[in-house]
């Protein structure tokens, strides 16, 4: 085994049950309860028309421009996988195109998530098969390698492990450790019941907004008009 072509063992999968747990969980609540500090950044957008992302990550490292391995891991995949690519982001040449979409969809993959360029994107944008990636670009790829399968990854600062769970919906993706899923599961929802909440009482017209001027003097600001 060598560095820039190794596929490591496939890391431990989140159950069918579990992920069914995070359909609709909007990736916003998961990151703020992360501390805001897990993102996959803001080039990171879903290339296609709509549709909630949720599945294992089969993350995938690899020179820009070459996808070789990402067919690799296509091949590879177990249904309900979501192959998280990092291509260094370059934008210069595309990782995936409809065919290689069409085959991972075929095979069962929840997603693509590339950290690149991709190309076709009428057909993928015009589709709900869940595609992310950084920009768009007709140049093709190379398929010499080097790449590795089962690796730790990193996308603007989001750690991606085999295995993690990936969430993504149109604000974009977020990696969720599966060690910490069951607690980010219960903080989603009740984040999602406090906005809930505040939506009825702005709604209302009873909001509660005392908590902007209060925070304002505690920071020294006098003059609130």
């Amino acid at each position: 085994m060598s560095i820039g072509f190794r596929i490591l063992p496939a890391a431990q999968r989140a159950p069918d049950a579990l992920l069914d747990r995070f359909a609709g969980v909007i990736a916003a609540h998961l990151s703020d309860n992360m501390s805001r500090l897990v993102a996959g950044g803001p080039r990171l957008r879903p290339m296609h028309k709509g549709g909630h992302l949720v599945g294992n990550a089969l993350t995938v490292k690899v020179r820009p421009g070459d996808n070789l391995m990402v067919h690799k891991a296509i091949d590879m995949a177990q249904p309900r996988d979501v192959i998280v690519v990092d291509a260094g982001g370059d934008l210069t040449q595309a990782i995936i195109g409809e065919l290689m979409m069409r085959h991972a969809q075929k095979r069962g993959v929840a997603g693509l998530v590339i950290n690149g360029a991709i190309r076709d994107l009428a057909t993928i944008g015009a589709d709900s098969y869940p595609v992310y990636a950084a920009g768009a670009t007709h140049r093709g790829p190379y398929k010499d390698g080097p790449g590795e399968i089962n690796v730790s990854i990193a996308i603007d600062g989001m750690l991606v492990q085999p295995g993690d769970i990936v969430v993504g919906d149109e604000d974009g993706v977020v990696a969720v450790p599966l060690a910490e899923a069951e607690l980010l599961l219960e903080l989603a929802a009740r984040h999602r019941a406090k906005e809930d909440t505040t939506m009825a009482q702005i709604l209302a017209g009873t909001v509660d907004r005392s908590w902007v001027d209060a925070l304002l003097k505690s920071r020294g600001c006098e003059d609130l008009r």
